[in-house]
């Protein structure tokens, strides 16, 4: 049966890393939503994806530096980013006062 279904429903409490949900995938793209709770990649990590992403902030809010950049790309509810496949970046902070909820299409290998 086909049902409905809330983005913002069972948003997990504060936990020690992000919580990724599968929304839906077929072939070479699945969409996910990304919920974080004041978290940020690790010292020295970068994300190096063969695959591209699109994510929009629907909750919160992020700042996302990307390898070679001068300052990072604030996001707030409502803004959206496009990651090109193998575009080094990484999360430097999350709200910590309330869940930033992300949605994510990644598309690619």
């Amino acid at each position: 049966m086909i049902a409905p279904a809330n983005i913002f429903a069972d948003i997990p409490a504060s936990q020690a890393d992000e919580h990724v949900t599968r929304l839906w995938s077929q072939a070479a793209m699945r969409v996910e939503r990304i919920v974080s709770h004041g978290h940020a990649s690790p010292p020295g990590f970068w994300f190096d994806q063969s695959s591209a992403e699109w994510v929009l902030v629907l909750q919160g809010a992020a700042l996302v530096l990307f390898e070679g950049a001068d300052k990072p790309v604030m996001l707030k509810p409502g803004d959206y980013l496009f990651i090109p496949p193998r575009a080094r970046h990484r999360v430097e902070w999350t709200d910590p006062h309330q869940a930033t909820v992300w949605l994510a299409i990644h598309h690619g290998p």
